[in-house]
């Protein structure tokens, strides 16, 4: 059975953190150090295949995402964690870091939903896009208790302080507020112009007014970004696996794709294996910014197009559970407003008229050989997924 196994790294205790030339130099050793290993054989002589991993360098460490074949859950994360440490005690720059965990991370409920009710008659469907609709279908009030969903509801307000990159002014919460201490995160993001007074969220507004974004909606936004970043991150590990298995492009792929189906559909043709690990790649370095601080802007168009996917994850979750009402909704709003500096990327959904040809609105260069570069110097963008640059200057792209 093949797993996805999150392997987490730590720089030495004491050590400065990464700056960004030493992640890149990082992320290289890694890299190349993993590219060495054609198999691994555990206790008792069973074997495992290593199909591809996935390296994001962040200030404290790394985070690797490892595909392998394995017999058992429990091999995998024992035989990765031990191949992730030789890795490092063969490169003499990263000896003294240590793997602090190896292990697979499951989605939490759906892991629940399977073992209770494994064999029975309300197990989940076989079928990979009949079991996504079993999962992202909202609930009956019935099949889930009122604890139920006060447990879920607990669950994302812990996960909200790991979004360490944005604070509730990134949500839309008035200043006032954000002077309590309430909230997702420390107070990175600016505060909007208008703010209501304190206790004018509980006086009845009009019904074209915006809502009043407290910091417990704040919380529940910033914690489903979180965990769908996580849900993302594995569904886009399934899609590089069913491209690859295939050898096939998005347009040709029969197999269930989780997210890459719904990218642009003008360029489906494009989307193959490669374009798949890079976009993966893309969304694990941009959510490991959001989640250790480091983010300060979006560094290419494939950065935007993982956040609208990241979004609508986090709607999802919350409609699951049914805690998607208005003032979360609009938290979710104020946030993607306060990380997105242009919508211009929304042009390339359009079929019709202008944006047709990948260049829409104000005439922005948005054709598919960009996707992974900078949108200027100071930007970043994972070298793994990096557009390459010939002696021109110029991408190295399909479109050239």
């Amino acid at each position: 059975m093949t797993y996805v196994v999150t392997v987490e790294i730590r720089i030495p205790e004491g050590a400065p953190e990464l700056d960004g030339l030493h992640r890149v130099g990082a992320t290289a050793l890694l890299e190349q150090g993993f590219a060495s290993v054609a198999g691994i054989e555990g206790a008792d002589g069973m074997e495992m295949d290593l199909f591809d991993v996935a390296v994001a360098v962040h200030p404290g460490g790394a985070i690797l995402k490892v595909m392998v074949a394995a017999p058992s859950l429990e091999f995998a994360e024992e035989a990765v964690g031990s191949v992730s440490e030789e890795v490092l005690e063969r490169s003499e720059l990263l000896a003294e870091w240590t793997v602090e965990s190896s292990e697979v991370q499951l989605h939490t409920d759906a892991a629940r939903e399977s073992l209770e009710a494994a064999d029975g008659p309300g197990a989940p469907p076989s079928d990979p896009q009949a079991r996504r609709a079993h999962h992202t279908a909202k609930p009956d009030t019935a099949d889930e208790t009122e604890q139920e969903t006060q447990d879920h509801e607990a669950a994302f307000r812990t996960l909200a302080a790991r979004l360490r990159s944005f604070g509730p002014a990134a949500f839309g919460v008035a200043e006032t507020e954000t002077e309590t201490g309430a909230g997702p995160g420390p107070e990175t993001g600016p505060g909007p112009d208008a703010r209501p007074e304190p206790g004018e969220d509980e006086r009845p507004r009009a019904a074209d007014a915006p809502p009043v974004i407290t910091p417990e909606s704040a919380e529940l936004a910033a914690g489903s970004l979180v965990y769908g970043a996580e849900v993302l991150i594995d569904e886009l590990y399934d899609d590089v696996q069913a491209l690859a298995e295939e050898d096939a492009t998005v347009a040709e792929c029969q197999g269930h794709l989780w997210h890459l189906d719904q990218l642009p559909s003008r360029h489906a043709q494009q989307y193959n294996e490669l374009f798949a690990r890079r976009f993966l790649v893309t969304a694990i370095a941009l959510t490991t910014r959001f989640t250790d601080g480091s983010f300060r802007r979006l560094g290419c168009l494939a950065e935007e197009l993982v956040l609208k996917l990241l979004l609508e994850q986090a709607h999802v979750t919350l409609d699951l559970h049914g805690l998607l009402d208005e003032d979360v909704a609009a938290a979710l709003g104020r946030f993607a407003g306060e990380v997105y500096e242009d919508m211009d990327f929304a042009w390339l959904q359009d079929t019709d008229g202008d944006g047709a040809d990948g260049r829409g609105g104000g005439g922005a260069a948005l054709g598919f050989g960009t996707w992974f570069t900078p949108f200027d110097d100071a930007r970043y963008v994972h070298p793994y997924a990096l557009d390459e640059m010939p002696e021109t200057g110029v991408p190295d792209t399909a479109e050239n």
